[in-house]
């Protein structure tokens, strides 16, 4: 079991890789919280998944 994990997250990694999650400069909370849906969704990148996620913004305090 704990090997199909591994090689499950593997593949994730890989499409992550694919899509230049890697690569990008600017790291905020959708880009790295869609980069690690996509490393959990694994082998269901490649039949079609594309997850991504947004960051919900955060209520400012009233004055």
């Amino acid at each position: 079991m704990a090997t199909v994990l591994v090689i499950w997250l593997i593949i994730g990694v890989i499409a992550a890789f694919q899509r230049g999650y890697f690569s990008s400069a600017d790291t905020n909370c959708a880009g790295v919280t869609t980069t690690l849906v996509t490393i959990v969704a694994g082998p269901l990148n490649y039949v079609g998944v594309n997850p991504k996620v947004g960051c919900p913004s955060v209520p400012q305090p009233s004055q």
